[in-house]
């Protein structure tokens, strides 16, 4: 997507992972036990969304300090879902597996995330 035109959040690579990573936990919370659905699950799944959704009230704004303050905040949301899933796989809620194929995902997003950061912060 390089060096072709943003027109939308829905075009930023950064955006794209981070929806990856949300229906990634969507599909594995499914499987979590039926008493973790208004706690673990419930909590897992809205920082997850939270991300993306960050990212697209960010894209939105006209001034570049208030664009990091929410692409600051999908990071903060990024290392809670990182923080969640710990917690998911200590309790067995994730096998191994899983785990690790989410870890590799949030590692892309938080590099991609981190990139994006530091390219907006030469506009402020």
């Amino acid at each position: 997507m390089q060096n072709e035109k943003i027109y939308s959040f829905t075009d930023l690579e950064v955006w794209q992972e981070g929806h990856k990573l949300v229906l990634m936990v969507y599909k594995i919370t499914k499987n979590f036990p039926k008493e973790e659905l208004f706690s673990l699950t419930n909590q897992l799944r809205r920082a997850v969304v939270s991300i993306t959704s960050n990212i697209a009230e960010g894209f939105s704004r006209q001034g570049y300090k208030e664009k990091l303050q929410f692409y600051y905040m999908a990071l903060g949301s990024l290392t809670e879902v990182q923080n969640q899933l710990l917690i998911a796989k200590d309790l067995k809620y994730l096998t191994r597996k899983d785990f690790d194929i989410l870890a590799k995902q949030i590692i892309i997003v938080h590099k991609l995330l981190n990139a994006f950061i530091s390219k907006t912060k030469t506009y402020v």
